[in-house]
């Protein structure tokens, strides 16, 4: 009983002197921003930085990149049906002609 009081007494002291600092810090802490930054700049490069990594995840996310290599595949076979087509239209001009 007298360990179970005492350890309530601590707890109800600990809780005061928690609740007292944080009246002391609220004006403090109402002042910080409420995005979460501390309003320190950060420098040009690691911004750029910043930047290209998320064009890179955004690059990815999209589905660029697959876009981008069916129309580069679909060029290239494209082109080397165009090729074989004249190919085949110069054979059979030569078979023609024997």
């Amino acid at each position: 009983m007298i360990v179970e009081s005492i350890a309530l007494i601590i707890f109800v002291v600990s809780l005061g002197g928690v609740l007292i600092m944080l009246e002391k810090k609220m004006p403090a802490l109402s002042s910080l921003p409420q995005n979460g930054t501390t309003g320190i700049k950060k420098h040009k490069i690691i911004l750029d930085i910043e930047n290209k990594f998320k064009d890179f995840i955004l690059f990815f996310k999209n589905q660029i990149f697959f876009h981008k290599l069916l129309s580069w595949i679909k060029v290239i076979t494209l082109k080397i049906e165009t090729r074989v087509d004249h190919l085949l239209h110069k054979i059979r001009k030569k078979a023609q002609k024997k």
